[in-house]
């Protein structure tokens, strides 16, 4: 097939993978504009889809915003703030400012502190090396903190452009899809001032007569254990309500299986509380120490689940990481799956799929 590019944003149109950057289907081919679906779907329908992208062509195609003068938001998960900061945003932006955006706040306890989590969002930021000018959080779905967001963009976007960035999975095309709702109505078709000349695979929506808000593809994390499960297990895992705590108070020498998908071993320490933030459809076993080997051999897949069989296939080994805690209350984090938070002088072991990293912080809640 020869060359065709997408008169929308530049990128190069291919037919065989709908999940990737520059799809469009093969009947589409012989029109006389060749839209990728991405942005046949902006044109006709108001609507931005994310597609996924290596971390590596990510970092080459944005390589240019470092160079702009623009306000760059970055949208994460707060439900997994770990697995969707992007750790080479500093280099990308340059001295760009940038607006964090704590998106899917609506899956928190009713009960989280708002100005604290604000704090903790800043100082995560600060240790991943991000110079943040301000902080909002937000429920795109339900599309809670969308006007104050809006009014933030406008403030620090100083009549610039804005760059939207975010890993995948994250809710960013939710989020732009109710910026575009917001900012011009669900019923006004905005790519009348739309034209080609994006490049790169970018998508310009016009804000002003001069400037846009500009979506790039989201970033494959393979950190999140999202990208080794199946579409079936990924629903269960993820959560689409106010999460539930689930609280297990614990002796040493017990563990908690989260699914057959992770698991944390309780070794040393005085009876704990372990508070477990998890989608509430993703079940959690308890079991003796001496017995959670057997158990994983014997019944993954049936008494924990998720994985699926389909899951099972791809889904990497366990691997182990040990943790000594001290005093002050700490989340061990799964990536993409959740969180349990503990309390006072303990050892524990957590077991994740093999490229899926468990990590502490000082608690989020």
């Amino acid at each position: 097939m020869e060359q065709i590019d997408c008169q929308g944003c530049g990128v190069t149109v291919q037919t065989t993978d709908p999940e990737k950057i520059g799809y469009t289907p093969a009947s589409s081919l012989n029109r006389e504009n060749v839209l990728c679906k991405r942005c046949f779907r902006l044109k006709h329908y108001n609507e931005i889809q994310d597609v996924s992208m290596t971390d590596d062509d990510f970092l080459k195609m944005v390589s240019t915003i470092r160079d702009t003068n623009a306000l760059v938001v970055h949208v994460i998960d707060i439900f997994d703030v770990n697995g969707s900061m992007i750790k080479s945003l500093p280099r990308i932006v340059g001295n760009n400012p940038i607006l964090l955006v704590g998106n899917k706040m609506d899956l928190l306890p009713k009960s989280t502190n708002h100005r604290k989590l604000k704090q903790w969002l800043q100082s995560s930021a600060k240790e991943a090396g991000y110079k943040v000018k301000d902080v909002s959080l937000i429920s795109s779905i339900k599309g809670h903190g969308m006007d104050e967001l809006t009014e933030l963009i406008e403030i620090y976007r100083d009549n610039q452009d804005v760059y939207i960035v975010g890993t995948t999975n994250v809710g960013k095309s939710t989020f732009i899809n109710r910026l575009i709702k917001q900012s011009v109505g669900e019923s006004d078709v905005i790519t009348t001032s739309y034209f080609p000349g994006t490049t790169l695979g970018f998508i310009e929506i016009p804000i002003d007569d001069q400037h846009s808000l500009i979506d790039t593809p989201g970033i494959v994390n393979k950190q999140q254990i999202a990208h080794y499960i199946s579409d079936q297990d990924l629903k269960l895992i993820t959560p689409n309500k106010e999460i539930k705590p689930r609280i297990y108070q614990l002796n040493d020498k017990q563990t908690l299986y989260f699914g057959g998908l992770a698991r944390l071993d309780f070794i040393k320490g005085s009876k704990q509380s372990f508070v477990c933030y998890f989608s509430n459809q993703l079940p959690i076993h308890r079991t003796k120490l001496e017995n959670a080997d057997s158990l994983y051999e014997n019944h993954l897949g049936e008494m924990l689940a998720p994985p699926n069989e389909e899951t099972i296939e791809s889904l990497p080994k366990l691997t182990t990481s040990t943790f000594r805690i001290q005093g002050e209350k700490t989340d061990i984090v799964f990536p993409g799956l959740g969180w349990v938070s503990v309390e006072g002088d303990i050892t524990v072991i957590a077991h994740s799929p093999k490229g899926v990293h468990v990590s502490i912080r000082k608690s989020l809640l």
